[in-house]
């Protein structure tokens, strides 16, 4: 490694929207995020997996007219 080029890497504290803190290594002094593992809803539990892809088939055929046609 070239001296002299490279960011100081330092301990970063890192605060979610949720309250919660915790502390990673970076080249940032703060960092200040949305979700995290805490409050993520895939994370948490609520989120639900769900197959978009038959709701997008259903929205292009009502969308063009073809929902007549496929019956």
């Amino acid at each position: 490694m070239k001296k002299g080029i490279h960011p100081e890497y330092k301990d970063t504290e890192v605060e979610c929207a949720c309250g919660n803190k915790f502390t990673v290594r970076s080249n940032h002094e703060k960092v200040h995020l949305e979700v995290c593992n805490k409050c993520h809803p895939f994370y948490v539990g609520d989120g639900t997996i769900t197959n978009r892809k038959a709701g997008n088939v259903e929205k292009f055929n009502r969308k063009y007219g073809l929902e007549k046609e496929a019956k």
